[in-house]
């Protein structure tokens, strides 16, 4: 059923209770597959388009041969995030391994956390009634740097997302680990011979890794992607071991076949004036592909766009103060 203008409101303000029906949400804002009996189906969540010239991805190729760290830069919304789950998804290597990098961001944090309050009560506890202690793989985690090291047949992917909001430092400190392929733990490393292999939780919930004399190496170099809004620059020998991939903001023909993969052909009818207003804004203002997507969503879905400024809503700036 079409949407009307008058409609297609669900949210009215005046107070009022109404029973109301969700229309279907967009496709890249619906969140893995839909419940059986009340229980949620494994499985990961639809692949979403993604769009690339071949010149970028030989670029990515090239990486992948090198077994190289990719820096991906470009403007906000012109697909530095989704290039890792495109790579992840056309080459069947798993769930993506997120870390959004903010100014407290460590890379021992990304690599394993150790519960060393949540040890000693667990201890304690098992000591009063008598029962063995519980073993230490139990109070350490590894982060998503740490799981994507973990040794398999296939790399995994791990995308490291907005680095340049880290500290200055951060790019550095990567640097051996991303040269080495491998990173210790000293809680395990100075355990006793004996009690040398040690399993540890991982970033994935039904998964655990096994760690030896404290230590842990990749069979794969994972595939690492790393983003960069361009807000400063990094160190020459940070910058010497990746292989850069600068994405270009599109134009309108790319926009078009943007917004043809997400929503279909029919979602080009009558979007001429949507592209035009969405072009005018961007010239003047930083602006992301996705906000050209949601307000084709709305218009495609009967909104009127044009209506107590809903359009600015939709197509807001989003650099500087709000």
């Amino acid at each position: 059923m079409v949407t009307t203008y008058d409609s297609w409101r669900l949210f009215h303000g005046d107070g009022r209770q109404r029973p109301v029906e969700m229309p279907p949400a967009p496709p890249w804002r619906t969140f893995g597959p839909p419940e059986t009996d009340g229980a949620p189906q494994d499985g990961p969540a639809p692949a979403r388009p993604y769009l690339i010239s071949p010149e970028h991805a030989d670029v990515v190729n090239a990486a992948l041969h090198l077994r190289r760290p990719m820096l991906v830069t470009g403007h906000p919304g012109t697909g530095k995030s989704s290039l890792a789950r495109a790579i992840a998804h056309e080459l069947d290597l798993g769930e993506v391994l997120h870390w959004p990098v903010n100014s407290r961001s460590t890379v021992q944090d990304a690599l394993y956390r150790y519960d060393a309050i949540g040890r000693l009560r667990e201890t304690a506890l098992s000591r009063d009634r008598g029962e063995a202690e519980p073993p230490l793989g139990s109070f350490v985690r590894l982060g998503p740097l740490g799981t994507a090291l973990v040794p398999g047949p296939m790399p995994r992917v791990l995308l490291v997302d907005e680095l340049d909001k880290g500290d200055v430092d951060l790019p550095n400190d990567l640097l051996t680990v991303f040269e080495e392929g491998e990173f210790e733990i000293p809680e395990l490393a100075r355990l006793p011979e004996e009690q040398s292999v040690v399993d540890v939780l991982t970033e994935r919930a039904d998964e655990r890794a096994t760690v030896r004399r404290g230590r842990l190496r990749c069979q794969e170099f994972p595939v690492v992607v790393i983003t960069s809004n361009g807000e400063r620059d990094f160190p020459p020998a940070f910058l010497r071991r990746c292989v850069r991939l600068e994405l270009p903001t599109p134009d309108e023909a790319r926009l078009r076949e943007i917004v043809t993969a997400h929503l279909g052909e029919d979602a080009l009818d009558d979007v001429d004036r949507l592209l035009e207003a969405f072009l005018s804004r961007r010239s003047a203002r930083q602006l992301a592909t996705d906000q050209l997507l949601n307000a084709v969503f709305l218009r495609a879905s009967g909104v009127d766009l044009s209506a107590d400024g809903l359009l600015d809503a939709v197509l807001h700036r989003l650099g500087g103060v709000v």
